[in-house]
């Protein structure tokens, strides 16, 4: 009895002064991307992989959630030595395994790696910091130009290996947090115009041919049905068959067949859809929608800006993410490679979304 008691004890103690509502919607929605998968690829090692990246996820949430947040918040030093142990990271792409074409990961036998979601969340916490202790010096120019310093190396080696998906993620989280603390109205134009700028030189001299077809195809991917085409078509195809209420789990033709690329990753929004139709996807975007909310509502009553700035960037980290992830998979966007939040397989966006979740659980824990 009192070992009953005293986990018991130990259960309160874990999820006390935290958000319940989010961290339950969380584990949901964790929950059934383990079930899905299921349906997608059946039993084998990559659903093995995806339920431990699931698991050690939830584990990080709940433990950085008793890590004090104001260790980011007040001293430089690890978060700078984590910002330029994730540019390494970024650099070593290079030297490691090339994946369609991408040197975005770092491949060591079974083990994958890809630093641009690392890289994601810590220019998160870096620019919370850098603007919550700048916030009343927002109006001069030299102070967005350093942080453009912070956001323009990891981009540079993003559009280099290409990632053009995780480059557009960065620079939507650094315009969105430079936003929310307050740059004027003439600098934001100046920076649109850098941005454009930069934008059609990765065009004209970045990006090859093959990568251009690729951008452009879901304009018109009739034009090579078997070629830069063929993924959206099958895409489509799936979340069309799916219609309302889907085939059922593991009724999905076109990803159990095979027709459907990168079902269990890229592409998981049309294999949801084709399972569990248009009614599954919009509960599963409405429980995302919640989250948001959850994560913004933590924000407004943080006591510190570091606080509010940081829930703004991982808010805008989830919603460009499912956007961006649903409007590929529909055709109202070019093929990024995104994955879909809480859906897709991959242990490095998981785990470091379930590590920023964990930080914002302590903003609300700590105050």
């Amino acid at each position: 009895m009192a070992h009953r008691k005293d986990f018991r004890s130990f259960i309160k103690g874990l999820f006390r002064d935290i958000d319940i509502p989010l961290f339950a919607a969380v584990a949901a929605i964790s929950l059934f991307g383990v079930i899905n998968m299921y349906g997608i690829i059946g039993t084998g090692p990559v659903l093995t992989k995806h339920i431990i990246f699931v698991l050690v996820g939830l584990g990080l949430m709940i433990f950085f959630s008793f890590v004090n947040y104001r260790y980011f918040k007040n001293y430089s030093f690890p978060v700078l030595l984590f910002y330029f142990l994730s540019l390494g990271l970024l650099v070593l792409t290079f030297y490691s395994q090339s994946i369609r074409g991408v040197n975005a990961w770092i491949v060591l036998g079974d083990f994958t790696l890809e630093p641009a979601e690392l890289v994601k969340l810590i220019l998160i916490i870096l620019m919370a910091k850098y603007f919550s202790q700048r916030h009343t010096h927002i109006n001069q120019f030299k102070y967005i130009a350093i942080s453009g310093i912070y956001f323009i190396l990891p981009i540079i080696i993003m559009l280099t290996q290409p990632d053009m998906g995780s480059a557009i993620i960065l620079s939507m989280i650094w315009l969105g947090m430079i936003l929310a603390a307050g740059i004027n109205k003439k600098h934001l134009f100046l920076l649109l115009i850098v941005m454009v700028i930069v934008s059609y030189g990765t065009w004209m001299f970045v990006l090859k041919p093959y990568q251009k077809d690729r951008l452009v195809s879901f304009i018109n991917p009739q034009a090579d049905p078997l070629g830069t085409g063929y993924n959206l078509i099958q895409s489509q195809i799936a979340i069309g068959s799916g219609y309302w209420l889907g085939n059922g789990l593991g009724n999905g033709s076109q990803a159990t067949l095979g027709f459907l690329p990168e079902s269990h990753n890229d592409f998981v929004f049309a294999a949801t859809a084709e399972q569990f139709g248009i009614v599954g996807v919009g509960l599963v975007l409405a429980v995302i929608a919640f989250i948001i909310s959850r994560i913004l509502a933590i924000g407004r009553a943080a006591m510190s800006n570091f606080g509010k700035l940081f829930s703004i960037g991982i808010a805008i980290l989830i919603f460009a993410h499912t956007a961006i992830g649903a409007s590929v998979n529909i055709g109202l966007m070019p093929i990024t490679g995104l994955p879909f939040p809480f859906l897709s397989y991959g242990g490095s966006y998981l785990i470091s979304l379930m590590g920023g979740l964990g930080i914002l659980q302590s903003i609300k824990r700590y105050g």
